[in-house]
Parts: structure tokens; sequence; C-alpha cells
């Protein structure tokens, strides 16, 4: 087993701000996460996870040897896309290349198909980020395909894969 998924608690913080206070790791978030991470941005986001919706957003820590290793969560869509799902997740820069990430998405998607209603999940990776695709190929995903110029990050038109794993 190299990691667990846990529901986020208030003590998570201090290391969640010191993990996301990183801009190789902020480089391949979507934006809204702020730089310098403060301490208090790490309290509002436990906070706010707490007070989620359960039946649409399913958020947990990411521990590996005892210790806060990442993030991971899955967020419910809507109308027509109600039974779909997309999955983010970052993990800490000293836990890079370990597997904690790929047995991270194993994890939350064998939950999420055995606990839920969800038929697929998907995922977003920006097309350069070659260490995330790898993880969700590793995790099962297939790539679907390659959204052309699909977003803007740090001032660059950037093209993102798309990736989904189905319930069987």
């Amino acid at each position: 087993m190299l990691c667990e998924l846990r529901p986020w608690r208030m003590e998570d913080a201090t290391e969640l701000q010191k993990i996301l206070n990183n801009k190789k790791i902020l480089d391949n978030l979507r934006d809204g996460i702020p730089y310098p991470y403060t301490l208090a941005d790490a309290k509002a986001f436990i906070q706010s996870m707490s007070e989620a919706e359960p039946d649409s957003t399913y958020a947990f820590a990411i521990t590996a040897d005892g210790r806060l290793a990442g993030s991971i969560g899955a967020f419910r869509k809507e109308n027509i896309h109600s039974r779909t799902a997309e999955i983010g997740y970052y993990i800490a820069e000293k836990d890079w290349g370990r597997g904690i990430g790929s047995d991270a998405v194993k994890r939350l998607c064998r939950y999420l198909f055995q606990n839920t209603d969800l038929l697929r999940i998907f995922a977003e990776p920006f097309a350069y980020n070659q260490a995330s695709c790898r993880i969700l190929e590793k995790a099962g995903f297939a790539l679907e395909g390659v959204l052309r110029k699909n977003a803007v990050k740090n001032g660059k038109i950037l093209d993102m894969k798309m990736y989904s794993i189905v319930r069987e």
C-alpha cells in the first residue's frame, strides 16, 4: 500500500501550506489557488471541503508514511452529466515518482464506483504534464483525445488531454 485517502483535518493546514506554496505544483493546477499560499488559505480550503455537499464533492487528503502527501478530489457534474465527475489531484514534490499519485487515483475511483452512482470519471491535465498523464494511464484511464488550445495558464495558450475511466 503506497497511500491512504482520508477526510481533511484542520491539523493538516500547516503541511498543506508547505505543499502548495510551490510554483512547480501550482503551474499544473487550475487558476484560483493563491501564491504565495498562506496558512489562512489552507485552513479556508479544509473548512470548505468539510462543508461541501457530500454527494457532489468527494475530497480527500492523501497520506503516505503517516504524513500528508497531497490532495485528491472528484467533483460531480450537473444536468445530463450528473453521473460524471471530474477528478483532480496533486502530490507533494518530495513524493513525486513514488507511485503515490496513481495509487491515490485508483483508490478514489474504486471508492466512487463502489459507493456512488457515477458512471464516468474524467481528468483534463495540461498536455505537457507527462507525469500527470502517466498517473492517469497507470490508474487505468484511457486517453480520449487532445483538447486543442483549451486553456490559458500563466499567459500561455495550452492544449489539454482528455482522459476517462468508466464503470465496468
